[in-house]
């Protein structure tokens, strides 16, 4: 009742109407005639007083009823105050399973929403800024094992006497600038894709163009890790998208397959078409990916147990891992994130035969 009586609206309430009951018993009273001449003023009381009585009992009454609902109202409102401050400065949960009627039961259940949704937003905000930070520091892990490799075989071509041994090392140096700039121009790509900066077209062409436009930039590399890469797309085969960066896509998974063949095997690319999507299929004949690995393949810097490095900067294990590269985990990050953004799908398996295998599909639009 202390909280109660403190509220400033109360008092004026309840003041309010138990004047008007007086007001009206004694209307009443003077309309029934309770003061007309004859009337004793003591001894037995005339109709008309009985009425005005009765009328301001109705009203202490209602008073009464008005004071107790009006009690009941402001303890809810006061413990609904008394969570929110819980939640705003403690961070309890505010329990919103009330199903009672009334409109303080309706304003409980709309404050819980309210909370449980600035709640979320809050959890979304720490885990973005987790996941900021976890890429942080996988960006300069990433770029710093080439760097690392590049800095320790400086001193080595300096020193070296022999021309040939030095054209090696060069070579290899200017092979761990590019892996730099791949990784640089890939994470900008996925930034970009993120940022939704990038614009898709959606074209028909053929699947076979799409493919060779794929494979054309690692005709070296193929070479060099002695990896055949066959082709099998019919002519007709065509597909419906964005051809520049659907071979970007799968540009990436062939390197990825290219990296994980081993010397004197092969990586397929076939593309198909049928009334309801086109797809492409990349499989390889390496030892295919862990099953403990598979759940996590497109992950962003995910390399798996076979693309572990030291930690340690400046050690031989960063040269040997810069020179034997498995990957950085951005390609295939990056692929999946090419054809989701043109409603497509991507999905590794392991082949029956052996090795990994990618499918792609493109659903086709229909009206």
């Amino acid at each position: 009742m202390e909280t109660l009586m403190r509220n400033p609206v109360f008092p004026k309430q309840a003041a309010c109407i138990l004047g008007s009951s007086i007001a009206i018993a004694l209307v009443a009273s003077f309309a029934a005639g309770a003061f007309a001449p004859g009337a004793r003023m003591y001894g037995s009381l005339s109709p008309a007083l009985l009425v005005g009585v009765s009328s301001l009992a109705t009203g202490l009454a209602a008073t009464l009823l008005f004071c107790i609902f009006s009690y009941h109202r402001y303890e809810e409102i006061s413990r609904l105050s008394a969570e929110i401050d819980a939640v705003l400065h403690e961070g309890r949960p505010l329990i919103i399973s009330d199903y009672r009627e009334g409109d303080v039961a309706v304003l409980r259940n709309e404050v819980g929403k309210v909370c449980a949704r600035l709640s979320k937003t809050a959890e979304d905000l720490a885990e973005e800024k987790r996941a900021l930070a976890n890429a942080l520091a996988d960006i300069s892990h990433q770029i710093r094992t080439p760097l690392t490799a590049a800095e320790l075989m400086v001193p080595v071509i300096e020193r070296s006497s022999d021309a040939r041994e030095q054209a090696k090392k060069l070579r290899e140096l200017e092979s761990l600038i590019d892996r730099v700039s791949w990784l640089v121009t890939s994470l900008l790509k996925i930034a970009r894709i993120d940022a939704g900066a990038i614009k898709l077209t959606s074209q028909v062409t053929g699947a076979a163009d799409v493919v060779r436009a794929a494979v054309e930039p690692l005709a070296v590399a193929f070479d060099l890790n002695d990896v055949t890469c066959e082709i099998r797309v019919a002519p007709e085969t065509r597909f419906t998208g964005d051809a520049a960066w659907t071979a970007e896509s799968l540009s990436n998974v062939l390197k990825n397959c290219m990296e994980h063949t081993p010397a004197g095997g092969t990586v397929r690319v076939e593309a198909s078409e049928d009334a309801v999507a086109c797809r492409f299929c990349i499989s390889d004949s390496g030892p295919g990916i862990a099953q403990a690995d598979l759940p996590h393949i497109f992950e962003r810097f995910y390399r798996g147990s076979a693309g572990t490095e030291s930690d340690d900067a400046g050690t031989a294990a960063d040269y040997e891992s810069a020179m034997r590269p498995k990957g950085f985990g951005i390609g295939l990050s990056l692929a999946q994130a090419l054809v989701n953004a043109q409603g497509g799908s991507i999905r590794a398996t392991n082949a029956a035969h052996g090795g990994a295998r990618f499918d792609i599909v493109f659903p086709k639009l229909t009206v």
